[in-house]
C-alpha cells in the first residue's frame, strides 16, 4: 500500500504533489491573464473588497512574464485567460487581446468572452472561426441576464461548437441582479448540448449546482476557491455534499483564480488533498479530466 499523499505546503512542494500522482503536471481551468489596464482595476476591486475581517487582496503581483514563469514553475501545462466585460463595446477589444496573448503564449488556451449586446453573435462566431478554445461569461460582473435574447444565438454556437465557457453565475462574492442556478439552468434547458463549467462550484449554492450538473451530464464544475481555509472561513463547502463529489470525479477541473488569490497556489491543491476522495479523484481533477475536455496531449516522450 502506497503511503498517503502529503498535501503541498508551500508553492515549493507543488511539483513533488503532482509527480507522486503520477501526473505530466496540472491543468488550471480558471486562471486570469488580461490586458495591464484591466487587470488593475480588477487587483483594486479585490483590494477595497473584505468579508468577515479577511482581506481580498491578491497575493501575486508580478507583471506578466512572472506571472507566466511562476505557473509554468509549478508545473501548469495549460491553463486560460479568463476575460469578461462589465459594458457593451468591451467583450470584441478584451478578445482581440486574449488572440494576441494566445498566439505569443502556446501553453495557454484560447480565451475569448461576451456581453449581452446586438454584436454579440457575431463576434462569438469570429472567436470560434479563429480557434478559440474557451469562454468566460461573468453573469455578476456583468450584469446581464444569461436568458438575454441577444444571447440565445451565442449559446446556440458555443452548444453546436462544443467549446466550453466558464460560466460565473453563483452568488459568491456578491449576488448579482441574475445570479443563481435558477436562472442558468433555463439557459441548459435550452440548449442541452451546451459545455459549462460551473465556476467557484457554483459558491455558495453548492448543492444546487451539482444538482445540475447531476442532471445534465455536459455540465462541468471547477474548484475555484473552493473548500480552501479562506472559503470555509467565510462560505464552507457542506461535508454532506462530499460523497457527491466522488460520483461526479470525471466533470470536476482544477481552478484556482490564480493570481487573484489571497493566499498561496498550493492552498487550493491541499484542499482537494484533504477531501480524501483518492488519488484516482486527484489525477481526474487536477489533470486528466480537462486534458480530456481540450484535447490536451501527453508531454513528448511519455509513450501515452
Amino acid at each position: 500500500m502506497s503511503p498517503p499523499l502529503t498535501p503541498p505546503s508551500d508553492d515549493s512542494d507543488i511539483p513533488g504533489f503532482w509527480r507522486s500522482l503520477g501526473l505530466p503536471g496540472l491543468i488550471d481551468v480558471h486562471t486570469h491573464f488580461m490586458p495591464d489596464n484591466v487587470l488593475r482595476k480588477v487587483r483594486a476591486y479585490f483590494d477595497r473588497f473584505a468579508e468577515a475581517g479577511l482581506s481580498w487582496s491578491a497575493r501575486y503581483r508580478s507583471d506578466e512574464p512572472d506571472r507566466l514563469a511562476l505557473l509554468r514553475s509549478f508545473g501548469v501545462r495549460r491553463f486560460t485567460a479568463l476575460l469578461y466585460p462589465h459594458r457593451p463595446g468591451m467583450a470584441e477589444w478584451l478578445n482581440g487581446w486574449g488572440a494576441e496573448f494566445a498566439a505569443r503564449t502556446p501553453d495557454a488556451l484560447r480565451t475569448a468572452t461576451f456581453f449581452a449586446e446586438p454584436s454579440a453573435a457575431r463576434y462569438v462566431e469570429e472567436a470560434l472561426a479563429s480557434g478559440t478554445r474557451v469562454f468566460k461569461a461573468h453573469v455578476q460582473v456583468g450584469g446581464y441576464d444569461p436568458r438575454d435574447p441577444l444571447l440565445e444565438p451565442v449559446w446556440g454556437l458555443l452548444a453546436e461548437a462544443g467549446v466550453p465557457v466558464v460560466v460565473h453565475c453563483g452568488s459568491g462574492p456578491e449576488p448579482g441582479g441574475h445570479t443563481g442556478p435558477a436562472i442558468f439552468s433555463e439557459v441548459i434547458v435550452r440548449h442541452p448540448r451546451l459545455v459549462p463549467i460551473i465556476a467557484h462550484m457554483g459558491m455558495p449554492e453548492y448543492g444546487e449546482f451539482l444538482s445540475l450538473a447531476e442532471r445534465f451530464p455536459q455540465v462541468r464544475l471547477d474548484t475555484t476557491m473552493a473548500f480552501t481555509d479562506f472559503t470555509e472561513k467565510v462560505r464552507p463547502w457542506p461535508s454532506s455534499l462530499t460523497p457527491r463529489l466522488a460520483d461526479l470525479g470525471d466533470r470536476i477541473l482544477l481552478g484556482t483564480d490564480f493570481p487573484n488569490i489571497p493566499y498561496a497556489y498550493a492552498e487550493q491543491l491541499a484542499a482537494l488533498v484533504r477531501l480524501d476522495l483518492g488519488d484516482d479523484w486527484l489525477r481526474a481533477v487536477c489533470h486528466d479530466n480537462a486534458a480530456r475536455l481540450f484535447e490536451v496531449p501527453p508531454p513528448a516522450g511519455t509513450g501515452a
